[in-house]
Order: C-alpha cells, then structure tokens, then sequence
C-alpha cells in the first residue's frame, strides 16, 4: 500500500482543498501546536531539519532525485537573484544545483509570490537593522 502511495503524486491522493487550506495553515502553525502538545518547544523539529538538511548536503542527492534547499537565487523561477529561498536542488560533491523546468500551479504560484514578497521585507528589514543600503 505504502509503496503504491509513493508512486502517485500528492494531488491524487489528497483533496485539492485540504492542500491549499487546512494544509497550509496546519504547516504554517506547526511550531506553536507542538508546544502546545508537548509543552516543549518545537527545537528538536527545527534540529532534525538541520540534521537532515546537512546529510542531504554531504551526502547528496540519488540520481532522478531533488530535495528542497534554502540557497541563494540565481533567478530562477523569477525569485529576485540573491534572495535566499527554497529551491528544488540536486546536489553532488557538496555542490547544490537548482532544478529547472518545474511547473506550478496557480495556487504555487501565488504561494511563491507571497514568500517571495515576505522574504524581500525580511531582508530590507534586516539591512536596514545592519545599516546596508541595498
């Protein structure tokens, strides 16, 4: 059964509602309803991340395969170069390389508008802290 689900993507599996509604937000709030759960801060979900993401970049990825990566845009995607931001990489050799050639949806593609808008008032913020005029 598991295997079968592997096999399938995600939409076809689960309702195009609870992806771009319950979802989101469920994803969106996981921090604040783990400490609520266990009382705990959400640390260790934010350290096994990093683990994973680490042996991900030493490791590197199986052939056919990507994984999403936080690294500094080169444009692709029409994400604003230099901006950091979660691409599909492949990498090798600790080198990462974007994907290209994914296609998104309209719901993708105003989620990525969004971040990006986010990301881009992020870091004016954080420049501006700093004292860098960008």
């Amino acid at each position: 059964m598991l295997l079968k689900l592997m096999a399938k993507k995600v939409k076809e599996v689960v309702e195009k509602e609870y992806l771009e509604g319950a979802f989101v937000s469920t994803v969106q709030k996981r921090g604040a309803e783990i400490l609520a759960a266990r009382g705990l801060s959400s640390a260790l979900s934010a350290a096994n991340a990093i683990v994973c993401h680490m042996r991900d970049w030493w490791v590197g990825t199986a052939h056919g395969e990507w994984v999403s990566m936080a690294v500094i845009s080169d444009g692709s995607y029409n994400i604003p170069k230099g901006l950091v931001f979660s691409f599909p990489v492949t990498i090798k050799n600790g080198n990462w390389e974007i994907v290209h050639g994914l296609h998104f949806n309209d719901f993708g593609k105003e989620a990525i508008r969004l971040t990006t808008e986010e990301l881009e008032q992020e870091r004016s913020i954080a420049f501006e802290k700093l004292g860098i005029k960008h």
